[in-house]
């Protein structure tokens, strides 16, 4: 596990409750450098098994939302057990103490929950989970462990308000809106952390709300990135390249740009990239493989048909072409220099609020909101 990640106050938990107790004979260990699951299984393989299951690395536990079958990954992820260094990571974060009451949404494998319940008791532990076999076997795993925390078969988003207030929510699934329902169920100055993010792509970043006195909202920065699964009723359908784009970019409108590929293309969990999905916001970017020097970038409109791509190739000015109502690499390129004029900023000086009327962007304050789509070219 990354050093520093688990705290003090985590560690017993940690050595108490084994990730081990929770996940299948069957799993699919995911490789986070290559972007592929492998199939062990533990009848076959114990010590290989073993080895994956107390690695510090994700987990897939379930395909297709249970309707894949067979050893071979299914088409989608739809369930897993997290990396135990972004575990504890977002547990500390949350900032339990004994006498808390905590809300999980996702329960997974639950393991999470357990280690929830070594430091506060089962009692003052209520998890959801969307998938009904996913909560029946989280729920036999953690009576077999002997801790029989509340496990609720329902929509996270709605929380669990029978069981309300809580000192604090965690969400372990990957979220597109954090739902005003989560700050009503938790205490004044209570704290909900959930990895949030736009689909602009699959990365998320670690929201710490802390609930306000009144309890009318909840407002905090982003501790960093992370990616989760997301949480079912938020999902982006796959995108269909040719809904958007049915012949050539030819048929765009063609420019081009000073921004370079070195400039744009940054990692999955950079800070410019999350910055980027705050400002170009109904809208999906994908970055294609580079085959001879040249790498496209996609960007597909979720509100109509725009679409953008700009082809960055070595040695030459980068291309561009456009087409539809939104101007998507203009919105794009804009968003790239706003960032740079502000000082590259990481992901701390980015915050969220959440109240009745929705969610707001800021940076550095909440007095100081981040740019509004409609107000770039």
């Amino acid at each position: 596990m990354s050093a520093g990640v688990l705290s003090p106050d985590w560690a017993s938990a940690f050595h108490a409750v084994p990730r081990s107790a929770f996940l299948p004979d069957l799993m699919w260990p995911f490789d986070m450098s290559t972007g592929r699951s492998t199939a062990v299984n533990k009848a076959d393989d114990p010590a290989g098994w073993l080895r994956y299951a107390d690695s510090d690395a994700p987990i897939v536990t379930q395909w297709d939302d249970g309707k894949h079958s067979g050893t071979e990954p299914g088409q989608v992820s739809t369930s897993s057990a997290s990396m135990p260094s972004v575990v504890f990571s977002m547990l500390r974060d949350l900032d339990v103490r004994v006498g808390h009451r905590v809300l999980e949404i996702g329960t997974g494998t639950g393991w999470n929950a357990a280690l929830l319940a070594h430091r506060l008791g089962a009692e003052n532990v209520v998890t959801v989970e969307v998938d009904a076999a996913v909560a029946a076997a989280a729920r036999a795993s953690l009576d077999r462990f002997g801790t029989p925390v509340r496990v609720v078969h329902g929509d996270g988003l709605q929380g669990c308000p029978d069981a309300a207030p809580y000192d604090r929510i965690i969400a372990t699934c990957g979220l597109r809106s954090i739902p005003f329902s989560w700050v009503r169920q938790c205490r004044s100055h209570g704290i909900i952390v959930a990895p949030w993010g736009t689909h602009y792509d699959n990365g998320d970043a670690v929201a710490r709300l802390i609930v306000a006195a009144d309890g009318r909202s909840a407002s905090g920065t982003f501790t960093g990135p992370v990616e989760f699964m997301k949480l079912r009723a938020q999902r982006l359908p796959p995108m269909v390249h040719t809904d958007y784009v049915p012949g050539s970019v030819a048929d765009g409108d063609e420019s081009s740009t000073t921004i370079t590929e070195a400039q744009f293309v940054a990692g999955r969990f950079s800070p410019q990239r999350f910055a980027l999905s705050l400002l170009v916001r109904d809208c999906r970017h994908v970055v294609a493989e580079k085959e001879d020097g040249a790498r496209p970038v996609w960007f597909y409109g979720l509100t109509d048909r725009s679409w953008a791509c700009v082809q960055f190739r070595d040695g030459a000015p980068a291309r561009v072409w456009q087409s539809g109502p939104r101007r998507l690499w203009d919105e794009a390129e804009a968003a790239y220099r706003w960032w740079e004029e502000e000082g590259r900023p990481g992901f701390d000086r980015f915050g969220l609020t959440v109240d009745r009327h929705g969610e707001r962007i800021w940076l550095d304050a909440p007095d100081n909101p981040v740019p509004a789509r409609a107000g770039w070219p």
